[in-house]
């Protein structure tokens, strides 16, 4: 059981440092020790956010080890795997994807074949407002731009699947809130062969049964055509655009912008791209009947229709207009989501019947979530919004300790215990407060 962390703000830095410093494998940090015990690119991203506060060599290290596993095509996966665990230390691992049979995918690395939010450059950025030494830091950002760059015009090819300017998902795990009611829709309408893909057991918590089966078999079709541009584009059976995801892709791209300015490049190509991110969520994503984004399945053609925290992922985009950020705002605010919640923000709409407070994405909340949408508001001076945010984190941990995510009613924590990414956030949200321009 975790330890009820009372005391002052100083003893909580340094309960989420010591976190961080025993999740460390040397080259990079696992978001749970032994139940997730490779590097994920989702969970990197947050982790720096802490690391750029605590060990800011050790952020370097993480984003330079996340992306020895960047395909030629600038895809950068999902899961990096450690090469001295194992191979069956985790599923799905090496044994599902085989990216060494890939001729684009790294060869002294294993990896998984999708990706996850591109949370990089915006983590890249926040580093470099961090340092103290600006020269060291700008010699890292010029040699992490080329591989920004890389994985951002990935996404913008590869990607576009909808050709309207955003990112799209190909799985599941892509989204970031894997078992996600948002996704029971696409699921439902795959038609896998009748064999089960999936383990017999999986980590407690995690989706299970049928639906499981759907996620290993999405990864067979795409990893038996060599996950190609053309598979995704014209035969892959999910593809959706995911407000959440695309609104990262548009808070990294800005912060692509800035970069470029720092390293001496043109930002130019970087601009024209967010604008575009920022166009095609307003005309693609969002509901004006609902007040609220959602994702749309573009093989069903349709938004899908249960409102989920994903909705609030637009907060992330700084020229979000006044209608769309008030109506936004109220959503929050409401009985459906904060509102009627003792520790927010749930990850599904309360009153909607595929709410479960203790499933992963269809209920719980999570540090990392809160995270985000505490910048957003920040970035749009919502205090009362940010407020919240930052007391909800802080509290939970309090409670419960660093878990993976928590009971959105009585704060109980679930999922994987020591978890980097609540460890690491906190530390972040800590740190600026104490320097609002950070923020």
């Amino acid at each position: 059981m975790s330890p009820r962390l009372t005391g002052d703000e100083s003893a909580l830095w340094q309960a989420a440092a010591r976190v961080l410093d025993a999740n460390w494998t040397g080259n990079a940090t696992t978001p749970s020790p032994g139940l997730y015990p490779h590097q994920w690119g989702w969970d990197s991203a947050f982790i720096c956010m802490g690391l750029a506060r605590h060990r800011r060599n050790r952020a370097e290290q993480e984003l330079l080890s996340l992306f020895r596993g960047q395909w030629a095509t600038g895809l950068l996966p999902h899961i990096v795997f450690n090469s001295v665990l194992e191979r069956q230390a985790y599923f799905p691992g090496p044994e599902l994807w085989r990216s060494r049979k890939q001729p684009a995918a790294p060869r002294e690395t294993e990896t998984s074949g999708i990706t996850q939010p591109p949370l990089h450059a915006l983590a890249a950025l926040r580093l470099h407002q961090c340092s103290n030494d600006t020269a060291a830091s700008q010699d890292f950002l010029t040699r992490l731009y080329p591989l920004l760059v890389a994985q951002h015009r990935y996404l913008a090819g590869a990607r576009d699947l909808g050709g309207g300017g955003l990112m799209s998902i190909c799985h599941p795990w892509e989204s970031g809130l894997d078992n996600s009611p948002v996704w029971d829709r696409p699921l439902a309408a795959l038609q896998p062969p009748p064999s089960a893909y999936a383990p017999l057991r999986t980590p407690l918590g995690l989706p299970t049964g049928a639906d499981y089966d759907r996620y290993v078999w999405l990864v067979t079709t795409l990893r038996d055509a060599g996950y190609r541009d053309e598979h995704l584009r014209d035969v892959h059976p999910f593809a959706v655009e995911d407000p959440l995801v695309n609104a990262v892709y548009l808070a990294s791209t800005h912060a692509l912008t800035e970069i470029a300015g720092i390293v001496g490049a043109d930002p130019g190509p970087h601009r024209e791209a967010a604008w575009r991110i920022h166009e095609a969520l307003l005309d693609r994503l969002w509901d004006g009947a609902a007040g609220c984004f959602r994702a749309r399945d573009l093989r069903a053609g349709r938004l899908l229709p249960v409102a989920t925290v994903a909705a609030f992922g637009p907060l992330l985009d700084p020229e979000l207009p006044g209608l769309h950020l008030r109506a936004l705002v109220d959503l929050l605010l409401s009985a459906r989501f904060a509102g009627a919640a003792g520790y927010p923000v749930p990850t599904c709409d309360i009153q909607s019947a595929a709410f479960d407070r203790s499933s992963y994405g269809r209920g719980p909340t999570w540090i990392n979530i809160n995270w985000l949408i505490w910048l957003g508001a920040s970035t749009h001076g919502l205090s009362v919004i940010a407020d919240l945010m930052y007391g909800s984190a802080l509290r939970l941990v309090r409670q419960s300790g660093f878990r993976e995510f928590f009971d959105p009613f009585d704060g109980t924590g679930r999922g994987g215990h020591d978890f980097s990414w609540s460890a690491a956030l906190i530390l972040d949200l800590l740190a600026a407060r104490r320097a609002p321009q950070a923020a």
